[in-house]
Order: C-alpha cells, then sequence, then structure tokens
C-alpha cells in the first residue's frame, strides 16, 4: 500500500454518487472514511471491503448529518483513526420525489432541510476546524 495522499470523509455513501466518490477517491490514492445513516450499515461495510481492495485504507462512520454531535463525533473518530483530515465530500442528502408537494407535510419537509442544508453545514464546520487546526 503506497503513502496515502489524504484522508477524505465522504457522507451518503452507501449507494449512488457518493459510493461512486468514495471509490473513485480511493482510485485517486486517498484513505476514505463513509458515512451513511446507521440502516445503511451493511452497504457501508461492502463498500468499506471494496475501498480496502484497492490498497487504501477505509472505515465506516454511521451517523446522522443533521444531528450536530453525531457530525462532531464522527469527524473526531476519522481524526483520531487516520490522524487529520484532508478531503470533506457533504454528499449525503434526501428527497420525497415520488410525494406530491401538496401531500408533503412540514415535518417531512423539515428533515429534508435538516438532513440536505443543516447537515452540509455541520460537515464542512467541523472539517473546517479539523483543517484550520492542521494549518490548512
Amino acid at each position: 500500500m503506497s503513502s496515502p495522499k489524504g484522508t477524505a470523509i465522504v457522507t451518503g455513501a452507501a449507494q449512488g454518487i457518493g459510493r461512486a466518490i468514495a471509490l473513485r477517491l480511493a482510485d485517486d490514492g486517498f484513505d476514505v472514511a463513509v458515512n451513511d445513516i446507521s440502516a445503511k450499515l451493511e452497504q457501508l461495510e461492502t463498500l468499506v471491503a471494496e475501498i480496502k481492495q484497492k490498497g487504501r485504507q477505509s472505515s465506516a462512520h454511521p451517523a446522522d448529518v443533521s444531528q450536530e454531535e453525531e457530525v462532531k463525533g464522527m469527524a473526531a473518530q476519522v481524526v483520531e483513526r487516520y490522524g487529520g483530515l484532508d478531503v470533506m465530500v457533504a454528499n449525503a442528502g434526501i428527497v420525497h420525489a415520488d410525494t406530491k408537494l401538496t401531500e408533503l407535510s412540514a415535518k417531512e419537509w423539515d428533515r429534508v432541510l435538516n438532513v440536505n442544508a443543516r447537515g452540509t453545514f455541520l460537515c464542512y464546520k467541523y472539517a473546517g476546524i479539523q483543517m484550520i487546526k492542521q494549518g490548512r
């Protein structure tokens, strides 16, 4: 295994674009910590194994990105395990594509905003704090 170009966190990595980003970062020489909600842990573990087959380090960090303490803890776990953080890809997001706007509840809309907007903010906040500590 060659020295990594750095360490990345990819949120929403259990499937789709997040999964593809995580695999590409591994191909590009990064060690990759992957995140999604705990219900998708099995998919994350499969992805971790694929990344390791590419010769990179990887670990699963299930967390709800809309919850500040969970994001803070995830960032701390990654830094402790890998010694730093170089890339944050705040990819996690949800949508209610099959629900008409007129049928979407305010509670469901709040959840969309919490994951898509608040989650992005929290991920970059705690990644930024760490990167500043690293002199970036």
